[in-house]
């Protein structure tokens, strides 16, 4: 049965991007049918009117076949991105940047991309490709071309990149098959990199036309084996021929055989680079700008907004939440190392409600409180769960009073709003005078009630936008996480033998039962400060540590990998260990180290006062003093009398005392 089903099509689907191109009427030359999406159903009455769209019933292949041009017409959200930016620096600098006549040479964009920055760079954000950035010492146009070709499964597996870093750091001597493909080879350092270097060697070696070197190519991409050796020994008896020796011809041959794992179409690969270093310059050039365009165009995402909002701090710029004073619809830039949220990301507040606040405040200025702001916005479009959300996610907070106090005055403001608005629209004027008047109207007082705590507050952010803006649960735990973590979320998922741990707040956690034991174990969301990522805590392990892994605990796991996973792309983490990261001081595994040049030792009088401060903050931490010679030369000494208490107070006294960048947090143990 399955025999007498075999080779028939299962279904019929349309192609995202393809595009038919025929001489004529297309049903002149293939037959045709509309989308299923379209027959019966729709606003048409299912007889596609309103819908132009027809397709093929040919697949590609028996397009081609036909004689038919099918092209892929590819969206790309990083275009957007790059018009986003550039219209942002227009407006903000008065700048119009043409984005066609860059200099590809630019040194600052390629130090960038070598330093490791490829945050939001197009093609090159994986860390495979910011690896190889850094290791082909990226200083050219080419290196991205080439970057782009090789940073793919083929050439990953056959060793080519490596030998391609080698050549272009000199480390490895470049060689060429022979003599007369060096023209052809010396861009790539003897490596064959793209299809176009495939017939250009057909046509020096074997004499082809660049016709027939194209059936070579198309040959060796389908991957073929029949037609490869047909097409393969064709070219030998060509080559051998024209003179060239057999043996040198038939390595040539084998090494065009693997080419067809790897090789890659170079106009494709230029194309794609011209898009890789637009959004390196404008990176490079207009950080603020262009992370913003970056922001807008992921807000749906939340994994890539968490990591893009930690590389624009890592950049200097100070990524503020939404506000009613500030924010558009998108992502706003305030100054060169300020931005704002978008009013477009907070939940539940629409695009009439967006539209509502920008007019009031174009028209009256900046609001002043949530009684003003109720009254000048148009409230069928703001209601009240609308400033719930814009309160929770911080957006009045340029407004009198903290976010508890906004909330808990809300329904008053907008009763007494509601009632300014009808009288208004019922054109009765004031009492006491005219309408300009009612700016200077005694309103009510916001409730005197407590401030929300950190935590209340970063949750209550996180329920509207998704993500922690105003801050984030481990940030206090910084220095921890890079002490004790081996892995973030982006690389978590990293197949590894040897046990790896990761500083993360639980964000989600859900209970399940096992189908063969029936006990109980537990799947987690992870989040830190580069995105999210999923872990796994089994029975055995979560008996143990289920009163630790807590929705919103801040946490050090530690764990590794199933051996069925190896080689996995993404791996799943198992947890084995759990330890609360503002547990880490109090047990003694974080000690203070002071940093000192060899000869240049606090004098007598900052040691003495270093002792006191120490001696009025006990506690658990040990005090470690280094001594560095210049030369690479490093000696330590541990009180043996001095333990600290290592709270924020004590750290910032310390820093104050003996300067900012000789005081260190260091793993005890």
């Amino acid at each position: 049965l399955s025999q007498r089903i075999e080779g028939l099509s299962r279904h019929a689907s349309v192609h995202a991007a393809g595009v038919v191109i025929a001489p004529g009427p297309l049903d002149e030359y293939v037959p045709i049918c509309t989308p299923p999406q379209q027959r019966g159903g729709g606003g048409d009455g299912g007889n596609g009117k309103n819908d132009p769209t027809i397709i093929t019933q040919y697949d590609m292949v028996a397009l081609e076949h036909a004689g038919m041009l099918k092209m892929d017409f590819l969206g790309l959200k990083t275009l957007t991105v790059i018009h986003d930016t550039c219209e942002m620096v227009r407006q903000r600098h008065d700048v119009t940047i043409d984005i066609d006549a860059l200099d590809l040479d630019d040194p600052q964009v390629y130090q960038m991309l070598r330093d490791g920055r490829t945050a939001g760079i197009f093609q090159f954000e994986s860390p495979l490709g910011t690896d190889m950035l850094r290791q082909i010492h990226a200083d050219r146009f080419d290196d991205l071309v080439a970057t782009n070709a090789l940073v793919r499964p083929g050439p990953l597996d056959s060793g080519m990149h490596n030998v391609y870093i080698r050549r272009k750091r000199g480390v490895e001597p470049v060689t060429y098959p022979h003599p007369d493909l060096e023209g052809v080879l010396e861009p790539t350092y003897g490596v064959i990199v793209y299809q176009e270097q495939l017939m250009r060697i057909a046509n020096v070696l074997a004499g082809y036309s660049l016709a027939e070197a194209d059936v070579l190519r198309k040959a060796v991409g389908k991957k073929d084996a029949k037609l490869i050796r047909k097409e393969l020994k064709r070219f030998i008896d060509r080559c051998v021929n024209r003179g060239y020796d057999s043996r040198v011809v038939e390595d040539i041959s084998d090494q065009i055989e693997t080419f067809g794992r790897y090789g890659f179409n170079k106009s494709h690969s230029v194309a794609y680079s011209v898009i890789s270093f637009q959004t390196a310059w404008l990176k490079a050039y207009y950080p603020a700008e262009f992370m913003a365009a970056l922001l807008s165009s992921e807000i749906g995402n939340t994994d890539k907004v968490v990591r893009y909002i930690s590389e624009a701090r890592e950049l200097g710029i100070e990524v503020l939440p939404a506000s009613v004073n500030e924010s558009g619809r998108k992502f706003t830039v305030t100054d060169d190392k300020q931005m704002r949220f978008g009013l477009g990301a907070v939940k539940n507040v629409g695009r009439g409600a967006i539209e509502s606040i920008i007019a009031a405040r174009e028209t009256g200025g900046p609001y002043k409180s949530l009684y003003e702001c109720c009254e000048r916005v148009d409230l069928r479009l703001c209601n009240k769960r609308v400033f719930e959300a814009l309160i929770a996610a911080g957006a009045l907070d340029q407004l009198d009073g903290h976010r508890a106090q906004l909330l808990a005055g809300l329904e008053t403001a907008l009763q007494e709003a509601q009632l300014r608005q009808a009288e208004r629209d019922a054109g009765q004027a004031s009492l006491f005078g005219d309408a300009g008047a009612e700016q200077d109207v005694e309103r009510p007082k916001l409730p005197d009630v407590p401030v929300w705590s950190e935590a209340e507050r970063l949750a209550k952010e996180k329920s509207v936008v998704g993500f922690f803006i105003s801050g984030h649960p481990l940030s206090k735990f910084r220095e921890e996480v890079s002490l004790f973590g081996t892995r973030t979320t982006a690389t978590l998922g990293t197949w590894s033998e040897h046990a790896v741990s990761i500083g993360a707040v639980v964000t989600a956690l859900s209970r399940r039962i096992s189908r063969k034991t029936g006990a109980e174990y537990a799947r987690l969301t992870l989040e830190d400060f580069h995105g999210t990522a999923e872990a796994i805590v089994f029975p055995g392990a979560w008996s143990k540590l289920s009163s630790a892994i807590v929705t919103d605990a801040a946490l050090l796991l530690s764990g590794g990998y199933s051996a069925r996973d190896r080689g996995e792309d993404r791996a799943p983490f198992i947890v084995e260990e759990a330890t609360s990261l503002a547990n880490l001081r109090q047990s003694g595994a974080v000690g203070v180290s002071l940093r000192w040049e060899s000869g240049n030792g606090p004098d007598p009088k900052v040691a003495g006062a270093i002792a006191a401060l120490c001696a009025s903050y006990p506690g658990p931490a040990a005090v470690t003093v280094e001594w560095h010679d210049g030369n690479g030369t490093t000696a330590h000494m541990q009180s043996r009398r001095l333990r600290v208490e290592l709270d924020e107070e004590f750290l910032l006294a310390l820093r104050e005392l003996v300067g900012k960048d000789r005081v260190t947090l260091v793993k005890v143990r």
